[in-house]
């Protein structure tokens, strides 16, 4: 019988647990759970005879993956999935798949509310700025940029976008202006939302040459990853520019380093875009139905392996 493994450090709320056990029992399948482990070694036995992987921000590494001799298919519940060894489940004929737009409104929303918390000062009563007619610029105009141009519309503010893959005529439907490089879009946005996937061509490509466009009061908020950020370059421009602020989700290497911009950098404790109740259940749900359908029908819509 087909054994589904769930492995979260971070464990799915109940009703998704729910959710997924009843997706993959009715598919006549049995489901495993390995939660809150504390050593890579407890994934790597309880992967041993699994057919097929859950995880969430889970290290799927190639000592995992060549664990999992019955292994056929590993699902990363998010939109990321630079947690999974992609070269070794495509070595090891592996199928990998990510959840792609299931946690995408919780992050747009994420990124909003540091916005706001950022323009009134953190609450504390001095006076702040307002939203209503600033620029937004959306890097990567995918599922949550899709969302964060709603929501910024909502607030009153022009929304520009640079994207490789989505057309003019296709943001132009969303009320949404396409630019045509990724420098125009600093040079002319007061606020920059990045939602780009970390890879070799993303790492620290956002560096002192594209930060020193941005207009004055700039701030760039980074949902996605702490390693698309060249942290020197952003060091360097924050010391030389008061003006400039940092809002993330993902704490920088040099978290200590940026704490002494106080007012001007926020980070949360931890990676908190997908931290919904909603996201939580929609990916989980989503990664149970995404492994039923390969097992029984070869379906392989989201892999991101080849």
């Amino acid at each position: 019988m087909t054994k589904v493994l769930v492995a979260t450090e971070k464990p799915f709320a109940k009703v998704a647990v729910d959710g997924i056990r009843k997706i993959v029992e009715d598919a006549g399948f049995t489901l495993a759970l390995l939660e809150n482990y504390t050593n890579p070694s407890d994934l790597i036995k309880a992967v041993a005879d699994a057919d097929a992987l859950i995880v969430r921000s889970d290290k799927v590494t190639k000592e995992v993956v060549e664990a999992g001799k019955k292994l056929k298919i590993v699902v990363r519940a998010g939109a990321g999935y630079d947690n999974l060894d992609l070269a070794a489940c495509t070595a090891k004929g592996v199928v990998a798949m990510n959840t792609p737009g299931q946690n995408s409104n919780a992050v747009a929303e994420l990124a909003f509310q540091m916005m706001l918390y950022h323009a009134r000062k953190g609450f504390a009563g001095s006076s702040g700025t307002e939203l209503r007619g600033k620029t937004l610029g959306i890097q990567a105009y995918g599922n949550i940029g899709k969302y964060m141009a709603k929501i910024a519309q909502g607030f009153g503010m022009n929304v520009i976008s640079f994207s490789r893959s989505v057309s003019a005529e296709q943001m132009k439907a969303d009320n949404v202006t396409k630019v045509n490089t990724l420098e125009e879009l600093y040079k002319q946005a007061q606020y920059v939302s990045t939602h780009i996937p970390a890879n070799d061509q993303t790492k620290k490509s956002i560096n002192y040459g594209l930060l020193s466009l941005m207009p004055q009061n700039a701030v760039l908020i980074n949902t996605a990853r702490k390693e698309i950020i060249n942290e020197d370059d952003l060091l360097k421009l924050m010391n030389e520019r008061s003006d400039f602020s940092y809002l993330t989700d993902v704490a920088p290497d040099a978290h200590e380093q940026f704490k002494k911009f106080e007012g001007r950098y926020i980070a949360t404790d931890k990676k908190m875009g997908a931290q919904t109740a909603e996201a939580n259940i929609n990916a989980g749900l989503a990664a149970a139905n995404q492994i039923v359908n390969f097992i029984k029908k070869g379906d392989k819509t989201f892999q991101v392996n080849k």
